[in-house]
């Protein structure tokens, strides 16, 4: 079993890595290397979470070792002999290897490999390519220049400040760095700013995280707060469609000034690609290929313009697609809590769908979770579920709060994750240890890692799922998780007392720890900021509780959902109006659907049957006579057959009155069908509109 564990993770963190980033990502889109660099972020911080557990056991082993090596009885001399003969003893220390034992020399290589991949990437090449695939540059050179002139300000500035570092020293002929030391000053710098953004992410989600859970479980709370998403998301899907089409309508202007032969045609048939289909297709009608741009003398657009309006195109679609998408997952998440909310009344104990999935469900799903088990998990068991689950998430924090206060006391020895270690490295129980170790990182990596998933800064950064995640945000949440890991990490070896910066003890460090350096280099930091500043998390804790930060922002103009503010009521107010409009459309289009459906299964067959019998049996003088009647019929007078006007009304929906029209008539499939024949297909308002004659429902969004 020696490496099997650690082959074993390093498959299956890939794999989780791989399943995360297909949920927010697009990889049909998407360009290649923007997956392949936050596959690469992502699978290395989750990786090296994953993978310290296996490290401190392997580390409390070799320290067994270490420790029965030294307490060998000296060696004792024979009277008659002048050398002496060594006297076994049994040792003391039940040293075995751990089933994940990984053998010396194999951890301090991975965690060097592991640990500065992931420095380049956050700190060199993923800002390079946030840079580059947000420019809206037409070749590989344009982007990449944009990428460097937009990135200099940012290496420069780290540039002067290490440039000054290294004059400081060079003049002060008290100090005298090495390399090793210069490098223990960048992990410690890296570290430090990456601290300090923990601790924030981690006060937050020590607290949200079990209130989600708790609040999760209230009747009526999830609805509510999914009518207020529904307001606030309507809101936003507006005005995306509202930004792009006023970015269409520039690109139209472009598409018509700019024509074939212009130098600049191919950048315009760029930016048309980006553009979606309907709008393609409607600019390619106005086309006009055969004039020259020589000769009309236009004020033509300069490609530094075109570079910003490709730019503003991408960034329109990406966000138009987006809410489109959003909106349709949230009235499905809406109907089935409203579905919830009538099943919890409900004496049948069978859980009913107002809509059905448009998808076909797994017959292995359908068997084992059926109506009657859906019933009980939905109404009865997942609240309670959820309770249970939060009151599990608050002690966790509760632990956390206070090992964060406490880990730097050695002795006695307070922090609550040091106490568990130090009882299970007593009896060398290494499964113990790495289920405790396992269990304490995951809990605290939830609550930062859920956190950079539930932040939104404005529509610049945001991680969407359903693979509507754009490319800036995939690739600064990589650079988030790179800068995050290393000081969580070390942050956890402080509360487990196994770092022995923290405790003061000379003892065998781990092998992450060892590629650290020491830090007493920058004793200021290592014995000041490493474990002072962690107790700040109990101030952002309390904030948290007390929803600060969100009623700073309802204060600002940022709605957010809060049960006692007017605002928040009549923005929950208009969600459910909205959703219930959204309901009553699906209901027509399912009710039309079913009278289609209907209509096959009634008149289908009957129907087929008599068109080929009348075909087969008529005879041609006949069937000649039929025609002019019928022709003269249908040309002079109107049908009253009854049973072919079912047979239409079940295949038509109702149509809504057109109050624009000058007459009206007594039979709507009359004034239908008497549309395509007598009238124009537009017809001019007197208020300067077309109003097509088509069927447009024009009352469905009422």
């Amino acid at each position: 079993m020696s490496g099997a564990a650690l082959g074993l993770e390093i498959v299956f963190v890939f794999f989780l890595a791989l399943f995360l980033l297909h949920r927010y990502g697009d990889f049909k889109k998407q360009h290649r290397l923007v997956i392949v660099g936050t596959l690469l972020a992502w699978y290395l911080c989750f990786l090296i979470v994953f993978i310290l557990p296996l490290d401190v056991s392997t580390t409390i082993y070799n320290r067994c070792k270490h420790a029965a090596a030294n307490s060998s009885p000296p060696e004792s001399s024979n009277i008659t002999g002048l050398y002496a003969t060594a006297t076994p003893v049994p040792s003391q220390h039940p040293c075995f290897k751990p089933w994940s034992y990984i053998p010396d020399g194999i951890m301090p290589i991975f965690w060097r490999v592991v640990y500065w991949t992931s420095q380049f990437l956050t700190w060199i090449l993923l800002p390079f390519m946030q840079s580059y695939a947000r420019s809206g540059g037409f070749s590989i050179t344009g982007k990449i220049k944009t990428a460097l002139i937009e990135n200099a300000i940012y290496y420069g500035t780290y540039l002067l400040i290490f440039g000054a570092f290294l004059i400081y020293v060079a003049v002060n002929p008290h100090l005298h760095l090495e390399w090793n030391q210069l490098q223990t000053i960048g992990i410690a710098a890296a570290n430090t700013w990456g601290l300090f953004l923990l601790v924030l992410l981690l006060g937050y989600g020590l607290v949200e995280i079990p209130r989600s859970y708790w609040n999760g479980a209230k009747k009526g709370y999830l609805l509510m707060k999914t009518y207020f998403k529904a307001a606030k998301l309507m809101t936003e899907k507006a005005d995306a469609e509202e930004t792009l089409e006023d970015v269409m309508e520039e690109v139209r202007k472009v598409n018509e000034s700019i024509k074939y032969n212009h130098p600049l045609r191919k950048c315009v048939d760029t930016i048309l690609k980006k553009c979606p289909v309907e709008y393609q297709e409607k600019m390619g009608r106005n086309m006009d290929d055969y004039e020259d741009f020589d000769e009309k003398r236009n004020a033509y657009p300069s490609e530094k313009s075109l570079v910003k309006l490709h730019k503003q195109v991408i960034y329109s679609v990406q966000r138009h697609r987006r809410t489109q998408v959003q909106w349709q997952i949230l009235l499905e998440q809406a109907f089935y809590l409203e579905d919830v909310a009538k099943n919890e009344t409900s004496g049948t104990c069978q859980f009913v769908h107002t809509f059905q999935s448009p998808e076909p469900e797994n017959r292995f799903i359908q068997y084992f979770y059926n109506p009657t088990i859906e019933w009980y998990w939905e109404c009865l068991l997942r609240p309670w579920f959820y309770r249970i689950l939060a009151v599990v998430l608050s002690i966790f924090s509760v632990i956390v709060v206070w090992s964060e206060c406490t880990f730097f006391s050695t002795t006695p020895v307070l922090s609550l994750f040091a106490v568990f270690i130090q009882l299970a490295e007593k009896t060398y129980n290494y499964i113990y240890i790495e289920i405790a170790c396992f269990l304490s990182i995951f809990f605290l990596s939830i609550c930062v890692y859920s956190t950079v998933f539930r932040i939104r800064v404005f529509n610049y950064y945001y991680l969407a799922s359903h693979h509507q995640t754009d490319a800036y945000s995939l690739l600064f949440s990589g650079m988030l998780f790179c800068r995050l890991t290393p000081p969580l990490c070390l942050n956890f070896l402080g509360l487990t007392h196994m770092d022995s910066s923290i405790s003061h003890q000379n003892t065998q460090p781990t092998a992450y720890t060892s590629i650290m350096g020491s830090m007493k280099v920058l004793s200021f930091i290592a014995d000041g900021f490493y474990i002072y500043y962690p107790m700040l998390v109990v101030i952002l804790c309390i904030a948290t509780y007390f929803s600060l930060g969100t009623r700073c922002l309802n204060l600002l103009g940022f709605q957010q959902f809060m049960g006692d503010n007017d605002m928040t009521s009549d923005l929950v107010d208009e969600g459910k109006e909205l959703i219930r409009r959204e309901k009553r459309k699906r209901q027509r289009q399912e009710e039309g659907e079913n009278r289609r459906r209907e209509w096959k299964e009634r008149y289908g067959h009957s129907r087929e049957d008599s068109t080929r019998n009348r075909n087969v049996h008529i005879d041609p003088k006949e069937s000649n006579f039929s025609d002019i009647s019928t022709n003269r019929s249908s040309k002079y007078t109107r049908s009253n057959n009854r049973s072919e006007r079912d047979r239409i009304e079940l295949l038509q929906d109702a149509e809504p009155l057109d109050f624009n029209a000058e007459t009206f008539t007594d039979d709507p499939l009359e004034s239908e069908s008497g549309r395509s024949f007598l009238y124009p297909p537009f017809r001019y308002q007197p208020g300067g509109r077309y109003l097509s004659m088509s069927r447009s429902r024009i009352f469905d969004d009422v």
